[in-house]
């Protein structure tokens, strides 16, 4: 295996590397920024997230030049108290699950190229109090290299107000 490090003596290839965790209990969005050129992979990973509202929680990629606001495919799917099926499509980020109101979620997202600066999504997770799960996935051509990414609701004004989130990437 062979490791190569960038400027900052950070690892992008062959070695995962951790972001610092960020308490999500204020202000409307969580933003990952800095990530390195030449990453293949980044995992966002979100344990007892609240939001205020009633949006449904969005990520979003962004570029040097800013986030990317529409082009999106796919969409995310779940089960409430195994009986309720529902689903939410989003052309402004990557839907994370179907579900609005103030839910304590938990899960993973996982970013990987697929060639040039198009990304692809996998995610799963589950919110308690109602046993519920969820899962999705879908694409993004993004305009140049990815350098950051966010975690919001829909309507960008609902806060959080509970939870930790973090970012690995390779």
């Amino acid at each position: 295996m062979s490791i190569t490090l960038d400027g900052s003596n950070v690892s992008t290839v062959g070695v995962i590397n951790s972001g610092t965790a960020v308490a999500s209990t204020s202000g409307t969005s969580v933003i990952f920024s800095g990530i390195p050129a030449g990453v293949k992979r980044v995992q966002l990973i979100y344990s007892g997230v609240v939001t205020s509202g009633t949006s449904v929680l969005i990520v979003q990629l962004g570029t040097s030049s800013g986030f990317t606001t529409s082009g999106y495919l796919g969409s995310a799917g779940g089960v409430l108290t195994a009986t309720v099926a529902t689903s939410q499509q989003n052309s402004t980020g990557f839907c994370l699950d179907p579900w609005t109101g103030a839910n304590v979620r938990y899960g993973i997202a996982t970013f990987d190229l697929l060639t040039g600066n198009t990304w692809v999504m996998a995610c799963s997770g589950g919110i308690t109090g109602a046993a519920g799960f969820a899962a999705g996935g879908g694409s993004i051509a993004l305009s140049t290299t990815l350098t950051q990414l966010q975690l919001k609701a829909t309507n960008g004004t609902d806060t959080f107000t509970a939870g930790s989130v973090n970012i690995f990437y390779e």
